[in-house]
């Protein structure tokens, strides 16, 4: 049965084509390419809810790689794809690179290395459960921010200072990417978020 899984994992992969992501990854020095792999491998155990794609492109950035949060995000979704279907066939190191086939070609030679020598030590400890599977599905609320501001210009000289709040979530998206959404409400409108909150609470007590 093992074995059937391996081909399946194996065909699936094959299909996996990088194109334009593996000129992206050839500008990721080893040591941070090999950290976001790392990071990719601990979502999928369980261990993080994603990967922060702000704060590691930033890092990037500062290194001096020419790079934008989408181009991170495309790479972060393929990588997931290959542990994932690696994981959920139980693939060895060897396998995952038979999977590969041509994109092996494409892929710069210090990154096929350290997808080879991360998936070698800690694959094995991914456990793609069908209830994980399930609940990789929903995003997930991991920090909320809020902060008071006040209006200073407007097309309307009416709405001159006037207070508002400004929301931050960062949510670990599906994918594995960690994004940060914000949005700005009215006194009137935040009170009334909050109110929302106070009535789940109360619920979720009764659970």
């Amino acid at each position: 049965m093992e074995a059937r899984g391996a081909v399946v994992g194996v065909r699936s992969l094959e299909s996996l084509d990088f194109g334009s992501t593996a000129d992206i990854i050839k500008l990721i020095p080893k040591d941070l390419f090999a950290e976001l792999c790392e990071r990719i491998i601990q979502h999928l155990h369980g261990q993080s809810p994603g990967v922060d794609t702000v704060e590691l492109c930033q890092r990037l950035q500062t290194a001096g790689v020419e790079m934008n949060v989408a181009d991170l995000a495309e790479i972060i979704n393929v990588v997931s794809f290959l542990f994932g279907t690696a994981a959920k066939n139980n693939l060895s190191a060897e396998e995952l690179s038979a999977g590969l086939g041509n994109a092996m070609s494409t892929l710069p030679k210090h990154a096929i290395q350290v997808i080879r020598h991360i998936w070698n030590e800690q694959g094995k400890f991914i456990i793609m459960s069908e209830d994980a599977r399930n609940m990789a599905t929903v995003g997930q609320i991991i920090d909320i921010r809020w902060k008071l501001g006040m209006a200073v210009s407007s097309d309307s000289c009416r709405s001159l200072k006037y207070p508002y709040v400004t929301m931050t979530l960062k949510v670990a998206e599906p994918s594995g990417q960690i994004m940060s959404k914000s949005f700005e409400m009215t006194i009137p409108q935040f009170q009334d978020f909050f109110r929302h909150f106070k009535e789940m609470a109360a619920v979720l007590e009764t659970v």
